[in-house]
Formats: C-alpha cells, sequence, structure tokens
C-alpha cells in the first residue's frame, strides 16, 4: 500500500530529490511553511519509511562507465528465468524491468565503451528465448531524481 502524501510532503521530497543537502531555511522557504516544521515533516517522512536513506552524486567527469542504453526486450516467457540469471551475472546489467505492453523487460546497461555495448547486445540477443531487443542509448540526463 503506497502511503498518502499531502502537497507539502511532495514538495518536501522533490527539494531533497534534486538536492538532498539542501538547508532546511531554504526548504522552509520555498514551501512555505516553517523551519521546525519542516524538521518534523521530514523525520516523520523518515519514520514512514519513505525516506529510506540520503547518498551521493558523483560528477559526471568521475561517473564511470561512460555509455548507459536501455534495451526493450520481447522474450519467450517459459524462457524468462533463465534468462534472468544470465543477465543478472552480467556486471554491465544496472537494472531489469518486467514492463507492459509491447515488450516484456526493460533493461538498462552501463558500458565503457559503444564497443563494448554492441558485443554485448550481440550477446543478448543471441540468448535462448529472446525474441527481439531495442536499444537506445542514453545521451544525458535532463532530470535525475534516481535512488542513490
Amino acid at each position: 500500500m503506497k502511503p498518502a502524501l499531502d502537497e507539502i510532503d511532495q514538495k518536501i521530497l522533490a527539494l531533497l530529490m534534486d538536492d538532498a543537502r539542501t538547508p532546511v531555511t531554504t526548504i522552509a522557504r520555498q514551501v512555505a511553511i516553517a523551519r521546525t516544521t519542516v524538521i518534523a515533516r521530514i523525520a516523520a517522512l523518515e519514520k514512514r519509511g519513505i525516506i529510506e536513506g540520503y547518498g551521493v552524486r558523483l560528477s559526471h567527469t568521475m561517473r564511470q562507465p561512460a555509455v548507459r542504453a536501455y534495451v526493450g526486450m520481447s522474450v519467450e516467457a517459459k524462457c524468462a528465468p533463465l534468462l534472468i540469471r544470465h543477465l543478472q551475472q552480467l556486471p554491465e546489467t544496472e537494472t531489469l524491468c518486467a514492463v507492459s505492453g509491447a515488450i516484456d523487460y526493460m533493461l538498462t546497461l552501463r558500458c565503457d565503451t559503444t564497443e563494448t555495448l554492441d558485443r554485448l547486445l550481440d550477446q543478448i540477443g543471441a540468448m535462448d528465448g529472446v525474441r527481439q531487443t531495442s536499444t537506445s542509448v542514453i545521451l544525458s540526463k535532463r532530470i535525475d531524481r534516481a535512488a542513490l
């Protein structure tokens, strides 16, 4: 069950996801509530498990590897468990999500070079049960609120 959040909690979370080090006074000013109210709301969000932690986001010059791609995959259902185990063994696999629609899975890959990505895509396409793949290379992130 998804916990209910009011508009103020949603604004606080958006500010923290953009920069978890945003000072409480800045949040209070932007949300138009008292500083002590922000502190209490953040503590409540942490206690409820909505905020699980805080992290560090590296600058783009420090991020490795340099090439990331989304790979839509259509697979034979009977081969899915084995395919998932194979993808889990690849160090380049960042995420694998079951999705609805024309494809069955959305895979996110991280590779050092485009050549590595190309070889990996050939390897994935040749795996038993893979019917079709469609790849989009990530050029840049315009908004990044992903968990760290």
